[in-house]
């Protein structure tokens, strides 16, 4: 019962993270946890299967031409560095203070957002911010390492704002870094635990359809639409980093 609990909530997270270019591994992990033989086991399983959902949607996306791959080529590396240094200094800062912290630029994001919808410099023939887009993955990679998490969520609002990169080429892009840093976060936990393989199998295989199913639903949302559903999840991704730090 467990596992079909876990599966079935693999393929909702999944399906939400396709349609706005998320991988929202942060909602995913206490139901790993609760599957896995042990934390370190779901915390490294909770990075493979976020890399199988990221790495479905940016399949779809690839074909329909949302990805931005020139800005995935200065995003990825940074992120994956930042990551990997985050990793490493893991514990030296309190996790429910940087949470927290996350938490609220996730619900900032989200209300500017709404209230203020960005006008994408790469829709209007302008160039993209590639110095914020190093700088931002390099820095979000270094909070996702610290706290175990791809950050997509925090990366998205970077693209959408600073970038200046378009909603539905963001989402695709996004997701694809996700890919990157996903599989190099799943590899760096291999020293600290065995991998959960059947936790990984039973999330993986449910995530891959949740994921084809969302990110097909992508192509068919306005900008306006769509970077409305993007402000809704970044709250619920904030919500469930505020429930991850008061437990």
């Amino acid at each position: 019962m467990e596992l079909a609990l876990f599966a079935l909530w693999c393929f909702l997270v999944a399906f939400a993270g396709g349609l706005v270019g998320l991988v929202l591994g942060n909602l995913r992990l206490p139901a790993t946890l609760v599957v896995a033989s042990s934390a370190a086991a779901g915390g490294g399983a909770n990075l493979a299967i976020s890399a199988i959902a990221a790495l479905t949607a940016a399949s779809v996306h690839a074909r329909a031409g949302r990805i931005n791959w020139r800005l995935v080529a200065w995003m990825a590396p940074p992120s994956i560095v930042g990551a990997v240094a985050g990793g490493y200094l893991a514990g030296a800062i309190p996790e429910w203070l940087l949470l927290g912290v996350i938490a609220a630029v996730l619900i900032q994001s989200a209300i500017e957002l709404l209230r203020n919808p960005p006008k994408p410099a790469g829709g209007d023939g302008g160039d993209l911010d590639i110095r914020s887009a190093v700088v931002s993955g390099a820095v979000i990679g270094l909070l996702g390492g610290l706290v175990g998490l791809i950050l997509g969520s925090l990366r998205m609002p970077a693209l959408l704002r600073w970038v200046g990169e378009t909603p539905q080429r963001a989402v695709g892009t996004n997701v694809t870094v996700g890919v990157f840093v996903g599989v190099a976060g799943a590899l760096a936990h291999l020293p600290n635990a065995a991998p959960d393989l059947d936790t990984i199998a039973v999330g993986g295989a449910a995530s891959i359809p949740g994921a084809l199913l969302g990110s097909r639903l992508t192509g068919r949302l306005s900008e306006a639409a769509l970077i409305k559903a993007i402000a809704v999840v970044l709250l619920v991704a904030a919500a469930g980093c505020i429930a991850q730090a008061l437990t």
